[in-house]
Parts: C-alpha cells; sequence; structure tokens
C-alpha cells in the first residue's frame, strides 16, 4: 500500500538549495558556451563572406 501522508517529508539539505536555476544558469555552462561560440562564429563568417567576398 502507498502511503500519502504529509507528516513525513524527507529533510533537505538547505532552503537556498531548492531555488529555481533559470536561464543564465543553463547558460552559464561550458559545454553550452562553446557550442554557441562556434555556432556563431559559424555564421558570422558566412555573414562576412555573402557580404564582402563574392
Amino acid at each position: 500500500m502507498l502511503d500519502t501522508s504529509r507528516e513525513h517529508t524527507p529533510a533537505t539539505a538547505d532552503a537556498a538549495s531548492d531555488e529555481p536555476r533559470g536561464c543564465l544558469f543553463a547558460l552559464s555552462q561550458p559545454p553550452l558556451l562553446i557550442f554557441l561560440t562556434v555556432i556563431g562564429c559559424l555564421l558570422l563568417m558566412g555573414a562576412v563572406h555573402d557580404l564582402f567576398l563574392l
């Protein structure tokens, strides 16, 4: 039988760690930043090539 009572709740390590992590946390990850940098450089090189190097 499944116990659904709310009397016993597991203890959390810290109340501050329960804060939701937003978009800035996701963008601070090094692999994501490297990926976005590479994609941005490729787009920039393509744009410069199309604009100035016919």
